[in-house]
């Protein structure tokens, strides 16, 4: 695969203020695969202003973005993208809860990669990009969710809603509950978890892990609300989490951390002695989300349904999900 030869710098205009550096990467490069970005920002050869970058920066309008020399096949002027199959159409129809002419709220199923990596090919990412005529029109993800977890996510429809959205996480006025199914029971019922974590690379694929004495300066500060709606005698517990801050993950680690490793979940050891009958998947579903909508004119307010293998596990331990005239559990 040939390469550009040039060193480009290019200005963050003002409908991208906000975004986050791995997307403002996708929507000017299409093309490039998510692995080869995240390599050149480990080996420093893309920077912002002159200075290292992590895929998560928000970028700011103004900001310079020094890009090196790509595949030519990752070029700028590479937007076509392949159109939707009748059945893709059908199944994105299928898990969108809200649509409105600024933003989609999805729900995502458990076992689809919202982005594509090496290996990732069938992706939402990739689904989204099929929808619009340019970079500028192609809906683009907000935030993300853990090939394994489900729930709600929100895709902006335009750069400029994409920008105002980022700033919007950014600031943390955007509210997010979790529900988790856990083995035990936490104590106290209620409480916060807070561990900064860093990334800790293993065989098993990437994962996180509460930062030692000397990590300050790689450690992400990271900060869980938990509470308990139900359980099941000592052995298994419903709870409502609510993240203040988004890292990778985050809930799964801190329920580790905590004692209490959510179920199904392979990296954290909650797949281990499983409760009989309880499937091996991750039981964790982005339950709620809410913000204001980037036209300044309301609250987008949203719940997912639980996937599949939850609502068995509920019907096995006896968990009730709340009518709407009963108490909210999902509140903290």
């Amino acid at each position: 695969m040939t390469e550009r030869s040039a060193v480009e710098t290019r200005r963050v205009e003002r409908d991208e203020d906000g975004m986050r550096l791995d997307r403002w990467f996708r929507s000017h490069y299409a093309d490039l695969p998510h692995s080869r970005l995240e390599k050149l920002l480990r080996t420093g050869q893309i920077r912002v202003d002159g200075g290292r970058a992590k895929a998560s920066m928000r970028l700011a309008a103004g900001q310079t973005v020094r890009v090196p020399p790509l595949p030519a096949a990752a070029s700028s002027t590479s937007t076509a993208a392949k159109a939707l199959t009748k059945a893709e159409r059908a199944f994105l129809a299928s898990i969108t809860l809200y649509e409105d002419d600024d933003i989609m709220v999805l729900n995502k199923p458990p076992g689809i990669a919202v982005q594509g990596g090496t290996k990732t090919t069938h992706h939402l990412d990739r689904l989204l990009e099929s929808l619009g005529d340019s970079p500028k029109t192609r809906p683009r993800l907000v935030h993300r969710l853990d090939r394994d977890t489900s729930g709600v996510l929100v895709v902006a429809k335009r750069r400029e809603v994409a920008a105002k959205l980022g700033r919007a996480f950014q600031t943390r006025s955007v509210r997010k509950i979790y529900w988790a199914l856990v083995k035990g029971v936490p104590k106290p019922p209620q409480g916060k978890v807070e561990a900064a974590l860093v990334k800790a690379a293993g065989p098993e694929g990437d994962r996180v892990r509460k930062a030692r004495p000397g990590e300050q300066e790689r450690a992400q500060s990271a900060v869980t609300h938990y509470a308990v709606v139900d359980r099941a005698a000592r052995q298994v517990s419903w709870l409502s989490l609510k993240p203040v801050t988004g890292r990778q993950h985050q809930l799964r680690a801190h329920m580790a951390i905590l004692g209490h490793p959510i179920l199904g979940d392979v990296k954290y050891h909650g797949d281990r002695d499983l409760p009989e009958g309880v499937e091996n998947k991750l039981h964790l579903h982005a339950r709620r989300i809410s913000f204001p909508h980037p036209s300044g004119k309301g609250i987008v307010d949203v719940t997912a349904p639980l996937p599949e293998h939850m609502q068995r596990s509920f019907e096995l331990f006896g968990f009730v999900e709340p009518r709407e005239t009963d108490d909210d559990p999902r509140a903290l």
